[in-house]
């Protein structure tokens, strides 16, 4: 991968608009950098006076097929009223293509954020992501991955040993405590559950809310477990993520049954997201929007606190899972 493809260097303002113009879309008021990182969304006004946001995705991350596998899925669920934005259809064709960049346009879709403290709207996300899932569950994506080890812990174990960040007098207490942290993880990682194609990063940032729940950005759309799409909508001390669980379940087991041996995963998940996390940024670092972004990530202090956070999720680990009272 060049620096050049890498970095979005060739995504020059004429060029947007030039892309925009091939599918006949003419932007009125200026184009507005949206909140990604992973690729380059911006908001902008059309002659038309709609307003849309346009996504161009990042170089040789996805294939076509496991893009358009993505869009088939918001377009399943939006044909069964679920709020999810999808991406509109030019010439019938959702995946668009500009001078080697894909694209896709989308409606823009406000709201206010999703507040995490107030379990009505907990409740009704809840409820939604039921819907998601029963609407899932009858065949799996067959492009995009399965949520693993491999993926979100090993290969990124090997991302962190080649990048050049991890102070040299932290290295092996850093590896050591990830080691101890993936074989903690290892051992309690389980497949006994069904697979569904998920959102697959379903925290709040990516819920909007107006008269009920709307869920954007299924970029990390992907098959697994159904509390993948749950367990990042818990916060707070234990006594508050039950409270909060409970209240999603309410909601979700309207519409979709919820197997309860896969609490037992919320915090293997939780440790397979942060070292996923920590990979994604070492990998991403050659992009120029990552360093301004993200400037701790090359500071001694937050490799430091990773290896105090390992020891804390290594904690966590041999905690008992999260269990709900039972209903009588």
């Amino acid at each position: 991968m060049t620096q050049h493809s890498f970095s979005f260097s060739d995504l020059t303002p004429d060029l947007l608009l030039d892309a925009l113009n091939s599918i006949g879309i003419y932007a009125e008021s200026g184009l507005l950098a949206l909140n990604s990182y992973e690729n380059r969304v911006y908001q902008f006004q059309a002659e038309d006076r709609a307003r849309y946001v346009v996504k161009f995705y990042r170089p040789q991350r996805w294939s076509d097929a496991q893009i358009q596998e993505e869009h088939d899925f918001s377009h399943q669920l939006v044909e069964q009223e679920i709020p999810i934005a999808a991406p509109i259809k030019i010439d019938g064709q959702s995946l668009l293509h500009f001078q080697g960049h894909r694209f896709a346009l989308f409606p823009s879709m406000g709201g206010r954020q999703f507040e995490v403290d107030n379990f009505d709207q907990l409740e009704g996300v809840g409820r939604f992501l039921g819907r998601i899932h029963r609407a899932s569950q009858n065949s799996q994506f067959q492009h995009r991955p399965t949520i693993g080890l491999e993926e979100y812990l090993h290969q990124p174990r090997q991302i962190l040993e080649q990048a050049d960040f991890i102070p040299d007098h932290l290295k092996n207490a850093f590896f050591a405590d990830l080691d101890c942290l993936i074989n903690e993880i290892g051992q309690q990682w389980h497949t006994n559950w069904q697979s569904l194609r998920l959102h697959g990063d379903c925290h709040p940032g990516n819920i909007l809310w107006r008269d009920g729940p709307l869920f954007v950005d299924l970029d990390d759309a992907r098959n697994g477990p159904a509390v993948q799409d749950l367990w990042m909508l818990l916060n707070g001390e234990r006594h508050d993520q039950i409270a909060q669980l409970d209240t999603i379940l309410e909601g979700y087991s309207e519409f979709a049954d919820f197997n309860h041996n896969e609490l037992q995963l919320i915090e293997p998940l939780r440790g397979l997201r942060m070292v996923h996390y920590m990979a994604w940024l070492a990998k991403r670092w050659q992009d120029p929007a990552f360093p301004q972004a993200f400037p701790w990530f090359a500071d001694h202090k937050y490799w430091e606190g990773q290896v105090l956070a390992f020891k804390e999720q290594i904690a966590a680990l041999h905690e008992p899972p999260l269990q709900l009272m039972p209903q009588w």
